[in-house]
């Protein structure tokens, strides 16, 4: 059955002129989970480094860098993809592949988040920025790793966490030990989901030789996801205690563990659609973790 990660119809396409709307799709616009997913460890790295209210301003940069970063990954790894993504159905109807959108033209559209997304970068402290510049790298290098490694989701796990870091940079100038053990348990709690997201490209990664922890991990990804949602929890109550957060902070992460379980529960590695509902679901637990942050300052 032909299946695409497309939406039929996008809000925001009712005011866009149509020439657009193809580009709003290769920024994923119209899939804001990976923008809410790479959002909330940089609102846990605000959150810790605030003494009090976390200043609006770089909320609103945050979202706004965040929005941006997110759209020029997805292009950039679009560019890289294409011609893979062109002999998956899920993904063949997307911009670049489907010929919505030429690669010149693609390239410009890179070039304009990484100008844009930069122009908020350099309104931080010296370490922010120079925190920024590294995750480049990491960004520049995840699209090849499906290629070299069946643990590419280690690698995006890396990357999708640094906000953490860059938000206590962007407040406190130096970095510590505290961010740090929240950048862990992103790490481990990006395995948990993206290991879940790649449960319904298996059979076509395999096919097209392409490398993935649904793949390497198979039938025991129940008992290692439980693994790393451990993990997560384990790096999560070391932070909280190391940022000397009060005792709602560890209430949250309560409800942080039973979100797991209900995961855990509930994966069913041979239904694509369940899949996705789960991988979708896992925004709940960056807000609350975000949440109890900010109840654990007080």
């Amino acid at each position: 059955m032909s299946r695409t990660d497309l939406l039929s119809e996008f809000w925001l396409d009712r005011w866009l002129p149509s020439w657009m709307k193809p580009y709003t799709r290769l920024a994923r616009w119209d899939r804001p989970i990976g923008i809410l997913l790479l959002l909330y460890p940089g609102l846990w790295g605000l959150a810790l480094a605030s003494t009090s209210l976390i200043p609006l301003k770089e909320v609103l940069l945050f979202v706004i860098g965040t929005i941006l970063m997110r759209g020029a990954g997805c292009t950039y790894n679009d560019l890289v993809d294409h011609k893979f993504d062109a002999r998956v159905s899920r993904t063949a109807t997307r911009p670049l592949p489907s010929g919505e959108i030429t690669h010149p033209q693609a390239i410009i559209f890179l070039i304009i988040h990484l100008f844009l997304a930069a122009f908020i970068l350099f309104s931080f402290s010296t370490s922010a920025i120079q925190i920024g510049f590294v995750v480049l790298i990491l960004v520049a290098l995840y699209p090849w790793m499906k290629r070299i490694t069946y643990w590419p989701q280690a690698f995006l796990g890396l990357t999708f966490n640094w906000g953490v870091l860059l938000g206590w940079a962007a407040l406190n100038g130096q970095i510590s030990i505290i961010p740090f053990l929240f950048y862990s348990a992103g790490f481990f709690w990006t395995l948990c989901y993206d290991t879940i997201y790649a449960h319904q490209d298996r059979e076509d990664d395999l096919l097209l030789g392409l490398k993935s922890t649904a793949i390497t991990l198979g039938d025991k990804t129940r008992p290692v996801l439980s693994l790393f949602f451990l993990l997560m929890i384990l790096f999560l109550i070391a932070g909280g205690i190391k940022a000397d957060l009060k005792w709602s902070y560890h209430l949250v992460v309560a409800l942080v563990i039973l979100h797991a379980l209900w995961q855990l529960k509930k994966l069913n590695i041979n239904d694509s659609s369940s899949c996705l509902q789960l991988f979708k679901a896992n925004h709940w637990i960056g807000l609350i973790i975000f949440i109890g942050i900010i109840l654990g300052k007080k």
